[in-house]
């Protein structure tokens, strides 16, 4: 099983990123898809998720209004278009996949990394 995750890097305050979270070798459309992300010293909190069709989602208030979460359950991917980004959403980036019948049933990608900064 893989969930690898792209897309991130420095980008300036007011800037736009698309993180990219491709998964393998398991029942793709199946699992609920979900971003979160942890920044330095902070513990690791939820940023947007969204129903294995994809009729549902659920946003942070950090991030509402801000962030899209997607997917493409024909290609396997979950994306996460991050718009008017602050210093403060600087924080290493996670994918993760969880059955919803089953939580314990979840995979987490490596992690990439975005920094908002001038």
């Amino acid at each position: 099983v893989q969930l690898v995750e792209s897309g991130g890097g420095l980008v300036q305050p007011g800037g736009s990123l698309r993180l990219s979270c491709a998964g393998s070798a398991f029942a793709f459309s199946r699992y609920d898809m979900s971003w979160y992300r942890q920044a330095p010293k902070k513990g690791r909190e939820l940023v947007a998720s969204i129903t294995s069709a994809g009729g549902s989602t659920n946003y942070a208030d950090s991030a509402k209004g801000r962030f899209t979460i997607s997917r493409d359950n024909a290609k396997n991917t979950a994306s996460l278009q991050m718009n008017s980004l602050k210093p403060e959403d600087t924080a290493v980036y996670y994918c993760n996949a969880q059955n919803p019948w089953d939580k314990r049933d979840e995979y987490w990608g490596q992690g990439t990394q975005v920094t908002v900064s001038s």
